[in-house]
Protein backbone atom coordinates (compact mmCIF):
# COMPACT_ATOMS: atom_id res chain seq x y z
CA UNK A 1 0.00 0.00 0.00
CA UNK A 2 1.44 3.36 -0.94
CA UNK A 3 0.27 4.92 2.52
CA UNK A 4 2.90 2.63 4.31
CA UNK A 5 5.74 3.83 1.73
CA UNK A 6 5.07 6.92 2.45
CA UNK A 7 4.96 6.46 6.06
CA UNK A 8 8.39 4.28 6.05
CA UNK A 9 9.95 6.86 3.96
CA UNK A 10 8.83 9.92 6.30
CA UNK A 11 9.73 7.73 9.52
CA UNK A 12 13.65 7.01 8.27
CA UNK A 13 13.92 10.68 7.99
CA UNK A 14 12.30 11.19 10.98
CA UNK A 15 9.33 12.53 10.96
CA UNK A 16 6.52 10.57 13.02
CA UNK A 17 3.48 9.48 11.07
CA UNK A 18 0.15 8.54 11.99
CA UNK A 19 -2.09 6.72 9.49
CA UNK A 20 -5.94 7.20 9.45
CA UNK A 21 -7.85 4.79 7.85
CA UNK A 22 -11.57 6.35 6.98
CA UNK A 23 -13.20 3.42 5.96
CA UNK A 24 -14.07 -0.09 6.40
CA UNK A 25 -11.44 -0.91 3.97
CA UNK A 26 -8.48 -1.77 6.48
CA UNK A 27 -11.15 -3.63 8.87
CA UNK A 28 -11.96 -6.15 5.95
CA UNK A 29 -8.68 -6.14 4.07
CA UNK A 30 -9.52 -5.91 0.75
CA UNK A 31 -8.65 -2.42 -1.14
CA UNK A 32 -11.51 -1.48 -3.53
CA UNK A 33 -12.56 2.18 -4.89
CA UNK A 34 -13.10 4.51 -2.33
CA UNK A 35 -13.08 1.72 0.32
CA UNK A 36 -9.79 2.47 2.03
CA UNK A 37 -8.87 5.99 2.13
CA UNK A 38 -6.30 6.59 4.49
CA UNK A 39 -5.27 10.22 5.59
CA UNK A 40 -1.07 10.51 6.52
CA UNK A 41 -0.95 12.81 9.33
CA UNK A 42 2.29 14.45 10.71
CA UNK A 43 2.96 16.87 13.56
CA UNK A 44 2.01 19.88 12.50
CA UNK A 45 5.39 21.63 12.64
CA UNK A 46 6.55 19.06 10.26
CA UNK A 47 4.04 19.50 7.60
CA UNK A 48 6.62 21.59 5.52
CA UNK A 49 9.49 18.90 5.96
CA UNK A 50 7.21 16.07 5.26
CA UNK A 51 6.07 17.79 1.77
CA UNK A 52 9.97 18.50 0.75
CA UNK A 53 10.52 14.48 1.32
CA UNK A 54 7.41 12.94 -0.45
CA UNK A 55 7.61 15.79 -2.91
CA UNK A 56 8.39 14.12 -6.66
CA UNK A 57 11.73 15.30 -7.80
CA UNK A 58 13.18 15.42 -11.32
CA UNK A 59 16.33 12.98 -11.21
CA UNK A 60 17.58 12.78 -14.44
CA UNK A 61 19.56 16.33 -15.37
CA UNK A 62 18.24 18.04 -18.61
CA UNK A 63 19.81 16.85 -21.79
CA UNK A 64 19.68 19.79 -24.46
Amino acid sequence: MAANLLKSHLESKGVPVLLEYESAGRVIGIMVDGLADVKIKVPRELADDARQIIEPRDTCPDED
